[in-house]
C-alpha cells in the first residue's frame, strides 16, 4: 500500500471520520500500515465493525466509533473515548462529506442543508471536540476536501459552497492553532475510482470515459494515491506545512468548469 518501507508512524494515535469506506477507509489502512492506532468514525456500525475487520485482517490495529459528525456531544464522546483508550490524538483527518448531482432548481433546502452539516458544521465538530485531546506541539489535522473550493462546478453548488467554507475554516484554524504546534492542511482529490461519489458522478461507462477526458493524466486517481498524500502530511516530512491545500487531481483543476460541468 505504501511506498514508504518503514513504518514512519509507530506508536501515534489517528482519528479519521469518514473511514468506514472509499477513500476515508483508504486513508485508515494507510495510517494503520504505517504503524498509527486508527480509530475509525462513522454512523454505520456495521461498516465500522468491516473496516475494522479489513485493517486488522493486514495486521494493522483499529477500533471504531459509532457517531454523527453532525452531532457535537457525540462526536466529544467519540474523541474523548480515542483519548482515553490509546492517549493523545497525533492525527485528525475530516473525512466525512455528502454529494449527490443536482441543479439549484432541482435542489431541496434540506439537500443544500445536509452537505452543508455534514462537511462544515461536521468538519468544525471533530476539530473544536478534537482539539483538547490533540497532542500539542505535534499533531496534524488534515480535511478532505475538494476543487469545488475554488472552481465552480454545475450541478454541485450544495458542495461548491460546503467545500469553500471547509478550505476557510481550516485556514483559519492554521493560523489560531499553528503557535500551539497543531498544523492543518487540506487535500482535494479529483475523481478517484472505486468510491461512491465516482458512482454517482460517473454511473454509466460513456460518464465514466468523459470523465477521465477531463483528466490531464488520462486515468482515475486510487485512493492509495490520496493516501500517501495524507501520509506525507502527517509525517514529519509534511512537518513545514501549514494551511495549505494539496490538489492531487491528475491535473483536472487546470480544465476548469469544463471538467464537470
Amino acid at each position: 500500500m505504501s511506498v514508504f518501507r518503514e513504518q514512519i508512524l509507530a506508536g501515534r494515535v489517528a482519528f479519521v471520520t469518514g473511514g468506514s469506506s472509499g477513500i476515508g477507509l483508504g486513508i485508515a489502512k494507510m495510517l494503520a500500515s504505517q504503524g498509527a492506532r486508527v480509530m475509525i468514525n462513522g454512523r454505520n456500525e456495521e461498516k465500522l465493525a468491516a473496516a475494522v475487520k479489513e485493517i486488522e485482517d493486514l495486521g494493522g490495529t483499529a477500533t471504531g466509533a459509532a457517531a454523527d459528525v453532525r452531532n457535537y456531544d457525540a462526536m466529544a464522546a467519540a474523541l474523548a473515548g480515542c483519548r482515553a483508550k490509546w492517549g493523545e490524538i497525533d492525527i485528525l483527518i475530516c473525512g466525512a462529506a455528502g454529494n449527490f448531482p443536482a441543479p439549484v432548481t432541482g435542489m431541496s433546502a434540506n439537500g443544500f442543508k445536509a452537505v452543508m452539516d455534514i462537511d462544515v458544521l461536521g468538519t468544525f465538530n471533530a476539530c473544536r471536540a478534537a482539539h483538547e485531546h490533540l497532542r500539542a506541539p505535534g499533531a496534524s489535522i488534515v480535511a478532505i476536501s475538494a476543487n469545488h473550493a475554488s472552481v465552480a462546478y454545475a450541478w454541485q453548488a450544495h458542495v461548491c459552497a460546503a467545500k469553500a467554507g471547509v478550505e476557510r475554516l481550516l485556514q483559519v484554524l492554521a493560523l489560531e492553532w499553528g503557535p500551539q504546534g497543531i498544523r492543518c492542511n487540506l487535500v482535494n482529490p479529483g475523481p478517484i475510482d472505486d468510491t461512491e461519489g465516482m458512482r454517482r458522478l460517473a454511473p454509466t461507462e460513456e460518464a465514466r470515459a468523459a470523465a477521465v477526458r477531463t483528466v490531464p493524466l488520462g486515468r482515475f486517481g486510487t485512493k492509495d494515491d490520496i493516501a500517501n498524500l495524507v501520509l506525507f502530511l502527517c509525517s514529519e516530512a509534511g512537518a513545514f506545512c501549514n494551511g495549505a491545500v494539496f490538489v492531487c487531481d491528475g491535473g483536472q483543476a487546470l480544465m476548469g468548469a469544463r471538467a464537470l460541468g
